[in-house]
């Protein structure tokens, strides 16, 4: 369906006025800013198979309202379930990049940001990364998708891991859980997150260690946002994180395999972002400190 008739489909945007700018930098979606005199929205139009990638989007619909009600995402406008549609508020502001969270001084902000959200409604279904890693890897199997060299070596040393973190197993709370630097919008007075195609109750721990990752910190800026998203230094919860940020490399790895195999309707090289991931998070597994970070992680200070 083209774009102007999912427009007209949209009660808030039909026959009115209205300029449209295509985003950048949607890995599953195409989001399109649609101004009207009334105001400025984001739409954002499926452009993956949500099933394989496990993006549920009436999940989304109701995270998402979920995380405004928190006062942490934008206000929700309409849902077209049919055609894979959301309408939210365009939050006018600046989008974080990696510089922005290499920079210490945003780390007690993003932290605060985090416990908002986390204390807020609860989301719709959970979010477990080693669920979704096996589940990942069924689909890159099944489908023969591309799977990077020696990535099943880790298996064992991933199932320790989650041995690991059970020994203080954590209260979940609403979780973004795909905190890349993009989905940060700094307002000036707060900052605001978007995107929750993989929202889900989950350790906050995995939070933290999973948009350390993302943005490829340095480990002294993780013991930075731990500490100060619990407002003390926590070793525990520190190394906790770490292994969840290892796993978050481990698992959106597989993400990008099936990206690299099942889309074509977005152009961006899948492979090599998977890849940078991968290559990152088989250091870790390979480093001779890592089975003193689970000792640490499970246990106490």
């Amino acid at each position: 369906m083209a774009l102007a008739q999912v427009l007209d489909r949209i009660p808030l945007l039909s026959g009115l006025p209205r300029s449209v700018e295509e985003l950048p930098g949607g890995m599953t979606n195409r989001n399109y800013k649609v101004t009207t005199p009334d105001g400025a929205y984001v739409v954002r139009v499926t452009a993956s198979d949500g099933a394989l990638l496990r993006i549920d989007k009436d999940a989304e619909h109701a995270d998402s309202i979920a995380a405004a009600r928190a006062g942490v995402g934008a206000p929700v406008h309409g849902y077209l379930p049919d055609a894979g549609v959301l309408v939210i508020g365009f939050l006018p502001g600046r989008t974080f990049t990696e510089a922005d969270l290499w920079e210490p001084a945003n780390l007690p902000r993003v932290a605060e940001v985090c416990r908002r959200l986390h204390a807020g409604p609860r989301f719709v279904r959970d979010f477990d990364m080693f669920e979704v890693q096996r589940g990942y890897l069924r689909i890159v199997q099944e489908r023969g998708f591309r799977l990077p060299a020696k990535y099943l070596d880790f298996m064992p040393a991933a199932a320790e891991i989650r041995k690991c973190l059970a020994v203080r197993a954590e209260p979940t709370v609403p979780c973004h859980n795909d905190l890349l630097p993009g989905n940060i919008v700094d307002r000036g007075d707060r900052l605001h997150l978007i995107d929750y195609e993989y929202a889900g109750n989950n350790d906050p721990c995995f939070e933290l260690g999973n948009l350390w990752s993302e943005a490829d910190l340095p480990p002294g800026h993780l013991d930075e946002l731990v500490t100060a998203y619990y407002g003390r230094r926590l070793r525990h919860k520190i190394a906790r994180a770490r292994l969840l940020g290892l796993m978050s490399k481990y698992g959106w790895t597989l993400w990008a395999s099936i990206q690299d195999g099942a889309n074509d309707t977005i152009d961006f090289d899948f492979w090599s972002w998977g890849m940078e991931k991968y290559e990152r998070a088989a250091a870790e597994f390979t480093r001779p400190g890592l089975a003193r970070v689970m000792e640490a992680a499970a246990g106490a200070d």
